[in-house]
């Protein structure tokens, strides 16, 4: 366990950094407010110089920010820079899209010695990664996240991988970046739905690891909710600190890593049901955190109303807990949405083992652990109650 520390002054520190520490392959989180002066400039002459640069972008996100990007790489002196803007959204995160970023690096003569940056949500993340694990076997790439959920998840910690029509990131690789630049003032121009999502990832780590940090940001949530840049920037170092130790001790998912995944086999299953258009991944990984909790009570791992506890911290940071209460306007259809449709999904899921599902349960708030043998008839009973 990661011990949660409480910046008495989050306004201190121009710049902060977060080493995820894999020995000859470790690299920096850096948090500023550009990406044309300090660190991150410095990062971006160290990696870009001399050699031809590839940005991958979004059309949401290109038109607000490629610009700045793209003058901060040029005057770290690249040899050559292109950019690829990709259709926004998880629906796009396909073989043919990634496909397209290939081509982009065979047109622009992109060879083993260029760069890829990526800048844009975790969609973005996840494809130029994979991208960078694919081209000629593997060429460096530095991210750029310009979502809440990319900063504080996607973006750090090397899984790479697209989407296939049978599941979520099913295809893919483990790719480290050589460095992540985070700018928290991005994400004022991030529509609503969008920031609560990342909240998702975040309460994350505090209910698998820290129950201390999942009541600071329940202190804080006005402060989070309105987006005060101190109280983003501490969120985003203390998520990113968490995952460090995670992924120092288990790089590839071998073991720890695992509870890293709470709550997605049911939001992975649950964004597959509505084609990766309807929900959110956050809004999606929010509800599944609940019925992780509610399966943990059912088989007596936890005390019974961890599922009502977990619920109602969804519901504070604005995140739906179950299929009554998502964002207004979102509509599913119910007799699509069943316990044997989820359950299909997830048997596709990377974690089940000879039919078995293995999932990453509650003990408590702060504990989390992976539970083999789950059935799907103990599986079938809790979602019932969600799906009714």
């Amino acid at each position: 366990m990661t011990a949660f520390s409480e910046s008495a002054d989050p306004h201190r520190q121009h710049e902060r950094c977060v080493t995820i520490d894999l020995g000859s392959r470790s690299y920096p989180v850096i948090l500023s407010d550009a990406w044309d002066s300090g660190q991150p400039q410095n990062l971006l002459q160290q990696h870009v110089k001399d050699r031809p640069v590839a940005i991958v972008s979004n059309d949401t996100v290109w038109p607000l920010y490629g610009e700045t990007l793209l003058q901060a790489v040029k005057k770290a002196g690249p040899s050559h820079c292109s950019w690829h803007v990709l259709p926004d959204g998880e629906n796009h995160k396909t073989p043919a899209q990634w496909l397209a970023i290939l081509d982009h690096l065979a047109n622009n003569g992109l060879t083993r010695d260029g760069v890829l940056l990526a800048l844009g949500g975790g969609v973005v993340c996840d494809m130029t990664g994979f991208a960078a694990a694919s081209w000629m076997r593997g060429i460096p790439f530095i991210q750029v996240p310009t979502t809440l959920l990319a900063q504080v998840d996607a973006s750090v910690g090397g899984k790479t991988g697209i989407n296939h029509l049978a599941g979520k990131n099913l295809i893919g690789a483990f790719h480290q970046p050589v460095a992540v630049l985070v700018n928290t003032r991005v994400l004022t121009t991030l529509p609503e739905r969008e920031f609560r999502s990342g909240l998702a990832e975040a309460v994350k780590y505090g209910l698998i690891q820290s129950a201390p940090f999942v009541d600071w940001m329940l202190r804080n949530r006005r402060n989070l909710l309105h987006r005060e840049p101190g109280v983003l920037n501490q969120l985003v170092q203390q998520c990113c600190q968490f995952k460090a130790h995670i992924v120092r001790e288990d790089e590839t998912e071998q073991g720890r890593r695992a509870v890293l995944n709470l709550g997605h086999t049911f939001g992975h299953a649950i964004e597959n049901l509505g084609h990766y258009r309807t929900l959110l991944h956050g809004e999606a990984v929010a509800i599944g955190m609940v019925m992780a909790a509610t399966l943990s009570e059912h088989l007596g791992l936890a005390r019974p109303g961890l599922g009502k506890k977990v619920a109602g911290i969804m519901q504070a940071l604005g995140l739906p807990s179950d299929f009554s209460s998502l964002p207004a306007g979102i509509d599913i259809e119910a007799d699509e949405y069943t316990p044997e449709a989820l359950i299909q999904r997830m048997r596709l899921d990377k974690k089940v083992s000879h039919g078995r599902h293995r999932l990453i349960l509650l003990k408590e708030l702060g504990q989390a652990d992976m539970v083999d043998g789950v059935t799907e008839a103990d599986l079938r009973t809790v979602l019932q109650a969600f799906c009714a």
